[in-house]
Formats: C-alpha cells, sequence, structure tokens
C-alpha cells in the first residue's frame, strides 16, 4: 500500500540492508546537488542504489500537500526520484497524492451558500458591492477566523517597503501565501483567486490578491530558465511544478484539452505554484489570461526549451 514518504523512510532506516542503500543514493543526490563530477565506479554504484531501492516501500510513497512536514517528505521523494531530474521537463511523476485520494476539508455548505449569496449569519445584507464578486469573496473570507487571519498575516508581509526604497522579502512573502492556500480551506482560496470580474475594479482587486509587487514582479522581467532553475533547486517549487504539470498537461485531441480530463485537480495544482519561485498570476485587470513574471528573449539556442516553459502558463488549453 501507498504510505506517505516519511512513514517509508523510517521503515527503510529500520533495515540495515535498505537503511545503507538509502544513505548511498543520499550521498548520490548531494553530490549531483553540488555539481560534483563522479567517476565511474560512484556512478555505477549509483543507479545500481536507485535500482535496490526499486523493491522498498520508498518506491511508491507520497506526500499530502497539507501534511506537517512537508519539506521532510518531499526531500525523501526526490532522493528516491534523483534521476528523473536529469532532462529538461522529465517530472511527469508529482510526488503529492492525488486529491481525490485525500481527506476533503470538511464545510458547512449551508452556511457557505448563505455567505455567497450575499447574506450575513443573521439574514442581514453583506457590505460592499454587490456586484463585485472579488469584494464579495474577501467579505466570506473576513467571516473565517482562519481565513483572516492567514490572508492578513501574507497581506502585512508582502506589502512592507511598499512606498518607500525598501524592498519587500519575496521569501517571507510567498511563505506567507504559500501557508494561505495550504491552510484555508478551497471553498474560500479558489473563490478569492478565481472571482469571475465584469469590470476592471474587480479584476485589479483578483490581480493584487498574490499582491504582485511584492511576490510576482521584479524590477525587470528575469529569464524563463532562470525562473525553472531557481524553482528545480527548490523542494517546494519543484514538487509543485511537477504536480502542475501532471495535471494540466494539455491535449490537442482532448475535447476538454486536458489529458487527465480533471480540471479541478489542474485548478489546485495550479495554485500550489502561488508562492513558490514561479509564483504565476493575471496578466492584466482585464482578462483572465495567466502568465510568470518572465521573458524568452536573449535565451539563445535554448529559445525552445523557454518558450515551452512560458507556453505552459500562457496558452495551456487545459487550464
Amino acid at each position: 500500500p501507498r504510505s506517505d514518504c516519511v512513514v517509508a523512510e523510517q521503515l527503510c532506516l529500520s533495515d540495515s540492508t535498505c537503511n545503507a542503500t538509502y544513505r548511498t543514493l543520499e550521498n548520490c543526490v548531494l553530490a549531483k546537488t553540488r555539481l560534483l563530477p563522479l567517476d565511474h565506479d560512484s556512478r555505477v554504484r549509483c543507479l545500481n542504489a536507485e535500482l535496490d531501492l526499486g523493491n522498498s516501500s520508498l518506491l511508491h510513497c507520497k506526500c499530502h500537500r497539507r501534511m506537517k512536514r512537508q519539506e521532510h517528505c518531499l526531500r525523501i521523494f526526490w532522493t528516491v526520484h534523483s534521476s528523473m531530474t536529469d532532462g529538461y521537463f522529465s517530472l511527469e511523476a508529482s510526488p503529492y497524492e492525488n486529491p481525490a485520494n485525500e481527506e476533503h476539508w470538511k464545510t458547512d455548505y449551508n452556511k457557505l451558500a448563505a455567505l455567497v449569496s450575499g447574506k450575513n449569519w443573521n439574514g442581514s445584507h453583506l457590505a460592499g458591492d454587490a456586484t463585485n464578486p472579488c469584494l464579495k469573496a474577501t467579505h466570506v473570507c473576513n467571516l473565517s477566523k482562519k481565513c483572516f487571519r492567514l490572508r492578513t498575516d501574507y497581506a502585512s508581509i508582502c506589502t512592507k517597503g511598499a512606498g518607500s526604497e525598501d524592498v519587500c522579502d519575496r521569501r517571507k512573502c510567498h511563505r506567507g501565501l504559500r501557508n494561505f492556500f495550504e491552510k484555508v480551506p478551497e471553498d474560500f482560496t479558489k473563490r478569492i483567486l478565481f472571482c469571475p470580474c465584469q469590470d476592471e475594479f474587480c479584476g485589479e482587486r483578483r490581480r493584487k490578491t498574490i499582491v504582485p509587487d511584492c511576490s510576482f514582479q521584479y524590477n525587470t522581467k528575469p529569464n524563463c530558465l532562470w525562473l525553472l532553475d531557481s524553482c528545480l533547486e527548490d523542494h517546494i517549487c519543484k514538487s509543485r511544478l511537477a504536480d502542475f504539470q501532471q495535471n494540466c498537461q494539455p491535449a490537442d485531441m482532448s475535447p476538454d484539452g486536458c489529458s487527465l480530463h480533471n480540471h479541478a485537480a489542474c485548478l489546485q495544482a495550479y495554485m500550489g505554484m502561488i508562492g513558490t519561485p514561479m509564483t504565476p498570476n493575471y496578466v492584466s485587470n482585464s482578462s483572465v489570461e495567466v502568465s510568470l513574471w518572465c521573458t524568452c528573449e536573449s535565451s539563445g539556442n535554448q529559445k525552445e526549451k523557454c518558450d515551452q516553459i512560458l507556453s505552459m502558463f500562457e496558452s495551456n488549453k487545459c487550464l
């Protein structure tokens, strides 16, 4: 049975043979991370260690998006699947358990329905313009203590330094965003991020959900290959990218544009990219087009590879 990787690692470390194999593989990954050249014998030893682990519970272990030791779990997964990252975009296997297998957050749908209809607990209408769904989504969030607290947390971190010479702490801002999207039930987060807009005021509010000045935009657009490199160096970003690739894989021949035919899983994977070095966002106040903040100019002979990264967000039929 598929277990989470933290449990699988404990089982492996309690067995002397598996323990030795796993430690060998950890050293191989460390050498690869530090770009240390391996001699022929070391390469053979690494390959054998990877093949030997094929019989352990580590091979099929997965992680959960909302688990406590998520980073540790992801590190184990990528140690076992280290060779998968050799080629460009060979991240097809997501380290995350299929959302259909994860326990869904229990929500009081009657209460939520009352909120979404624009009424408060006592039947009185919520404050704010009823024609702005993004404003309404924010009011609904404010009525949940957890949603209000975590949204306020990331907003205060991500707006520090705004209007002055201070630059925001992008790393902390990203962590705050991930916290919000991981810990708040999706009933609230999806409503805030995907609220349907008819005018630019609403579109601006939707675009500013993830505080673009801090989490998204740099002074100048970096090359998309640079964004990819910084993502692959980070266990969480690499995992979210693998998850996004798996669940938002476009298929031209498919009627819905998705190879897995699961739009909910694709949207969840897209939300997982927010708060990583490859944070996407809406490109303007008047459209639902999304993109990464990067360019493929000056990519030289890697232009095709760069365009592929950008098109995953800009012209992905599944997304």
